[in-house]
């Protein structure tokens, strides 16, 4: 069974004036799908073939760069674009909301390590929010498609939240101002989509 590359949810334009529609639909449709195809054709005829990409990712041979790069280049997005939302932004509640003051000691602070973490990713990368077993929460960023379901890279949990800070993202409308991108992106966060999977990866 091939991956397919997911729809939106939303119109290109829906995220505007936080992330443009002309990068959303060179993001989705250029980018999202060049490492869906490949990564299919990465897995065609090996023993990969027909597992979950969570289950890839997880159990990842870090050398294999095919699969590493663009198996985590198509879960990283389908994630992305699921935490996304035109009605987003504001603040969570409820057990993720406690669940962040209890880690960071309030939403502020979460804010600032997550967007510190996403500023200072040097070139292309993510910044996540991970869940660990118990509900303990951690930020962290990885390099180029790497994500904290793969073996070795220092967050560990289950992502909940993740921030592409490939230039790809955002350089159309930000060029080289990373941090106003980031600082948009808090605008369209889908916190009940993140809660949700917060309390599955708990």
């Amino acid at each position: 069974m091939s991956f397919e590359l997911p729809k939106l949810k939303y119109a290109f334009d829906a995220l505007e004036p936080n992330i443009d529609a002309r990068t959303m639909e060179i993001h989705h449709d250029k980018h999202h799908a060049g490492y869906t195809n490949k990564l299919n054709a990465a897995i065609s005829g090996t023993d990969l073939e027909g597992k979950t990409i969570e289950n890839i990712l997880i159990n990842l041979d870090k050398s294999n760069g095919a699969v590493r790069n663009n198996g985590g280049g198509y879960y990283n997005h389908s994630l992305f674009w699921e935490i996304m939302s035109p009605n987003g932004g504001g603040t969570p509640s409820g057990e993720l909301g406690d669940a962040i003051n209890s880690a960071f000691g309030s939403f502020d602070a979460f804010k600032e390590a997550f967007s510190n973490a996403a500023a200072t990713q040097f070139g292309s990368g993510w910044a996540w929010l991970c869940v660990q077993e118990g509900g303990k929460l951690e930020v962290c960023a990885t390099p180029n498609q790497d994500n904290p379901l793969m073996p070795g890279t220092g967050c560990g949990g289950t992502p909940i939240l993740g921030l592409d800070v490939w230039e790809h993202a955002y350089y159309l409308n930000y060029q080289n101002r990373r941090p106003d991108y980031i600082g948009a992106f808090f605008n369209v966060i889908n916190w009940d989509e993140v809660s949700i999977r917060y309390a599955q990866g708990k």
